[in-house]
């Protein structure tokens, strides 16, 4: 029994030795490829350090755009606002002259008829001459 287990042990060293030397030899036959592999693992582990900071740069700038469109979009919405507000304040006072048209009017004549009554007063006492005190009390006679 002793040399079925002698011989057991032989075999089994040289096919260690062999799978070691299969080993090696896929190893180096291999190599190129690994290496090859690793280099295109190292440029898409770049080229994706690359489109992520690309994509991050599109990102600020479409929210930059986006940030500029709503803040021109705000802008245009007060435009809006304030005018629709002045267009209601003018057809309020709109409104309001056509609503008291007849008391407008009367008024607005007689201001005209006091600024012309006024104005034709100022002129006769300006166009007349001074006088003394005996011209005044005679009406101009002496």
């Amino acid at each position: 029994m002793s040399q079925a287990n002698s011989g057991t042990n032989r075999n089994s060293a040289s096919t260690r030795s062999a799978s070691a030397k299969a080993r090696r030899a896929t190893a180096k036959a291999t190599a190129p490829a690994s290496q090859a592999a690793g280099k295109a693992a190292e440029k898409s582990g770049d080229a994706k350090s690359t489109a992520v900071g690309a994509a991050e740069r599109t990102a600020e700038a479409s929210s930059a755009v986006v940030h500029g469109a709503a803040e021109r979009v705000q802008a245009g919405r007060q435009a809006v606002i304030a005018a629709s507000g002045q267009a209601v304040a003018f057809a309020k006072t709109a409104w309001t002259v056509i609503a008291h048209r007849k008391a407008l009017a009367a008024g607005l004549g007689a201001g005209l008829s006091a600024l012309g009554a006024t104005s034709y007063l100022a002129g006769r006492r300006a166009g007349r001459r001074t006088h003394g005190p005996l011209t005044r009390l005679t009406g101009g006679r002496i």
